[in-house]
């Protein structure tokens, strides 16, 4: 199933005469910049690396442990003996005087080799999944980022459309108090309709400095993701084109969720690495067999002289050993069988856990498919929505100039455009986010998705 065919079918239909778009930066362009500068997507890279070491430190535990040791011992004494001793005339007080210097040699070598111990091979096998989850990991963060990058932009653009409608209201509204205020000064209106339209006018104002708070909040929004400002963006022309998902069924992308989702893989090997987790505890009750080979050595070098006898006292020996050590767990107070009991609870909270994520997944796959096909319908109504709206101020406009409307009608119809402009403005991004998050629902959102939808952008604005 080739989920990027709806997209296809979206270039397919577009002018390949798009404007160049040599001086703005695009959406592809600030995705790059936030792969680079993201805080979040750095932080899971490090976590993935940091997963990644759970299989050599598996397979340590089956190799040999090789360790040696030594010391060196460099001593000396003097010291006396005083005792009594029987004569023939009686007793007598000796004293011995003695003195010793001593140096004192010794290193061992030792070889651990496990012949058998069962967690250490189910921790091979856990860490392949843990390898695996981490993967899995990363690559959600990444399509995340994806996801991120393109609300953050598009936000950005909306705000700008926002904006420019508000600028285009507030200055009309200022042209109609201007031509009221004149009309009433040769007795043409009554003074209400100019208070109106001063009304009217402070209320455009107050809008236009809100719409210019948004902008600047939304592009702070971006350099936060992005660690730059951008003066000027590509957005998408007035023609863009629209167009369902594909498959056009809702079932299908379910199921391309329930074997793709990574959220959902992750879920899975998190099952399976707790899974694994009751077998490496249950190996406590499980005997172990280690073969151990060592060698060690001992010197002495020793000079000792009492009571007039002198002499060395030297000695060395060399020890090698092969020793098979066979270890059976008898009784550990019952904390063995506590770890299998948690390892095991542990295990149903992961299985919940998947279970969750799945009716999670399937939830917002519906819900992006659904998402698709309600924007392209309410782009086109919200497009038709703002002609409407054009035709209806452009009517009023010209029955205020006859007489037949008040300033009223021609600043609600103002109203009711600026409306119609920013929701439209608005529905062609949401639009571009339900297909990205469609995709991300799906699994298969990469980087061809954010270069697909950049495609689509073929206008540049200038940010103010």
């Amino acid at each position: 199933m080739n989920t990027r065919l709806f997209l296809r079918s979206i270039l397919c239909t577009a002018s390949f005469a798009a404007t160049s778009l040599a001086g703005a930066v695009d959406l592809e362009a600030v995705y790059q910049k936030a792969e680079q500068s993201d805080p979040l997507i750095r932080e899971a890279d490090a976590n993935r690396l940091a997963a990644l070491e759970a299989r050599p430190q598996a397979r340590a535990a089956l190799l040999p442990q090789i360790s040696a040791g030594g010391s060196y011992d460099d001593s000396s004494s003097d010291g006396s003996r005083t005792f009594f001793q029987s004569t023939g005339t009686g007793i007598a007080i000796v004293n011995i005087d003695s003195e010793s210097d001593a140096t004192r040699t010794s290193w061992d070598l030792t070889l651990r080799q496990n012949v058998f111990r069962w967690e250490n091979w189910v921790a091979l096998r856990r860490a392949s999944a843990t390898v695996a989850q981490a993967e899995a990991d990363y690559a959600a963060a990444r399509q995340d980022l994806i996801l991120r990058t393109a609300q953050g932009y598009f936000s950005v653009l909306a705000a700008q459309d926002t904006l420019e409608a508000a600028q285009a209201t507030y200055d009309a509204i200022a042209r109609q108090l201007e031509q009221s205020e004149k009309r009433f000064e040769v007795g043409l209106i009554a003074v209400t309709d100019v208070q109106e339209a001063k009304a009217a006018s402070d209320s455009a104002s107050a809008s236009l400095i809100q719409a210019k708070r948004n902008l600047a909040t939304t592009q702070e929004q971006l350099r936060e993701l992005t660690g730059e400002t951008f003066d000027e963006l590509a957005r998408p022309g007035p023609d863009m084109p629209l167009a369902g998902p594909d498959p056009a069924n809702a079932d299908d992308w379910v199921r391309l969720a329930m074997e793709q989702n990574l959220h959902l893989v992750s879920s899975r090997l998190a099952a399976d690495i707790t899974r694994e987790n009751i077998s490496a505890q249950r190996g406590g009750h499980y005997p172990s067999l280690d073969l151990v080979v060592s060698r060690s050595q001992y010197d002495l070098e020793a000079d000792f002289s009492s009571g007039g006898f002198s002499g060395p006292n030297n000695s060395d020996s060399e020890d090698t050993s092969v020793t098979l050590q066979l270890t059976v767990p008898i009784f550990s107070g019952g904390a063995t069988s506590s770890r299998v009991r948690q390892a095991g609870y542990q295990h149903r909270a992961a299985r919940e856990r998947l279970e969750r994520v799945a009716r999670q997944t399937e939830r917002e796959t519906r819900d992006a498919y659904l998402g698709v096909n309600a924007e392209v319908a309410r782009v086109r109504s919200l497009r038709q929505a703002v002609e409407s709206a054009n035709t209806a101020l452009q009517a009023t406009e010209a029955g205020y100039e006859v007489g037949t409307r008040t300033s009223v009608d021609v600043l609600d119809a103002r109203r009711q455009l600026f409306d119609a402009q920013t929701n439209y403005a608005r529905s062609r991004y949401d639009y571009l986010i339900n297909v990205l998050r469609l995709r991300l629902a799906a699994g298969t959102l990469d980087g061809t998705g954010i270069s697909d939808i950049n495609r689509l952008l073929t206008e540049n604005v200038q940010l103010r």
